[in-house]
């Protein structure tokens, strides 16, 4: 299948280069663009993409608020939304992430590396590198955020194989990865974060980050440096 892909940047350059990389790839195709927040939503809903490529600082309504609204709409409910950024560890990247995003890609990426990030998002999975979320978790995630925080008995409802699981999700283990450790297959790891996520509400990999810092399963300093 092809994975429709909607751009959302107000600088036109940008735009017209991420749309020669996705068109270039033969399952990906650009559906539309927008050049502000607002129409970013408003595309989103008329062109049902898969994934969605967000700039942050856009005129009107800014990337965030456009993700928030997109990703609270339940007939928006299978568009994924990728944050563009120049600075990974930008602290806006970590409110994009609370507002739905499923990860995010500096605007300095490889060709092959930003068709790979489509494919990644648009199959439900987080695309977030271990360095960036760990120096994400690090500066910002420990302060509090807007509204209450999830409360730690939340996690009762999970099994302590999907506990362990989820802790080494948000260690920014891949599957392979915390199938290697666990002596488990990449499929019976994945079975295991889909049931976490189902069980906590969460929409994808990301948000599952986020409710394991901010629940308390892992700390940052829980684990050791990864490049």
């Amino acid at each position: 299948m092809t994975i429709r892909v909607l751009l959302a940047d107000d600088q036109t350059l940008i735009r017209a280069g991420f749309r020669v990389l996705v068109d270039s790839a033969p399952d990906l195709e650009v559906v539309g663009e927008a050049t502000t927040g607002r129409e970013a939503v408003e595309l989103a809903a008329r062109t049902r993409a898969d994934v969605i490529l967000m700039d942050i600082r856009m005129p009107e309504m800014d990337g965030i608020e456009a993700t928030r609204a997109i990703t609270a709409d339940e007939d928006l409910a299978g568009v994924r939304v990728l944050i563009l950024t120049t600075f990974e560890l930008d602290e806006n990247v970590l409110r994009a992430l609370r507002a739905g995003a499923s990860g995010f890609l500096s605007k300095s990426v490889e060709p092959a590396d930003l068709q790979e990030a489509i494919r990644v998002v648009a199959r439900g999975e987080a695309l977030l590198s271990p360095k960036a979320v760990r120096g994400l978790i690090t500066r910002f995630l420990a302060q509090p955020g807007p509204g209450p925080l999830p409360a730690p008995d939340r996690l009762t409802a999970l099994t302590d194989r999907e506990r362990e699981m989820m802790a080494l999700v948000a260690a920014g283990l891949s599957n392979d990865e915390i199938g290697e450790r666990l002596y488990v297959s990449p499929l019976t790891v994945k079975t295991h974060v889909n049931r976490a996520m189902m069980k906590l509400g969460a929409r994808d990999r990301a948000q599952l980050v986020v409710i394991a810092y901010q629940c308390g399963l892992v700390r940052p300093g829980d684990f050791p440096a990864r490049p």
